[in-house]
């Protein structure tokens, strides 16, 4: 996971670079500190999914281009077999696979989940657009606000991601299907 938030953190200081932004109109328009974005750019802190999309809009450039190096290149469709994803390990016990990552001009973004049972709770986290989470196996609470719901195989929960909210795995290890809008 070292190795791909430095890698990360490197294409989003090349681009920022390339576009003359500084750091402060960065951390200004993502709305955090500038002493949090610094930590980003340097690989000091782990960079949440949802800001690597922000980011990316910031930077004109498909959030696949931050996460790989490259661009996307299909247009009309793309195909990806089953575990043949952009794999996104972003936090321990999370697994991301982005299973769209090479469509160009997406308005969407589909990936499963696999969460690991943990002890504590993750953090909440907040984005703009919307999202749905659609349980493929186990069980997932997912808190929205000051709600929470458990999810089982084949449950879903469409709601608006500017609340905090965050996807827990209950009983043992689940996997999830979640599309997000931005």
């Amino acid at each position: 996971m070292d190795v791909q938030l430095k890698q990360i953190a490197s294409r989003i200081k090349e681009l920022r670079e390339i576009l003359e932004l500084s750091k402060t109109k960065m951390a200004a328009d993502l709305g955090i500190s500038l002493e949090e974005y610094k930590q980003y750019e340097a690989a000091e802190r782990d960079i949440p999914i949802s800001t690597i999309f922000s980011i990316a809009t910031l930077l004109d450039v498909d959030y696949s281009v931050l996460l790989t190096g490259e661009s996307p290149r299909m247009d009309a469709y793309t195909v990806v077999r089953k575990g043949e994803g952009v794999a996104v390990d972003r936090y321990e016990g999370y697994h991301f696979e982005s299973i769209a990552a090479n469509f160009k001009h997406k308005v969407m973004e589909p990936m499963i989940v696999s969460l690991e049972e943990k002890e504590l709770p993750a953090q909440l986290v907040m984005h703009g657009g919307q999202e749905l989470n659609y349980c493929l196996s186990g069980q997932v609470r997912v808190t929205v606000g000051k709600n929470a719901f458990t999810l089982s195989e084949g449950d879903s929960i469409y709601f608006n991601p500017r609340l905090p909210h965050r996807q827990e795995a209950v009983g043992g290890p689940t996997t999830f299907l979640t599309v997000i809008t931005e």
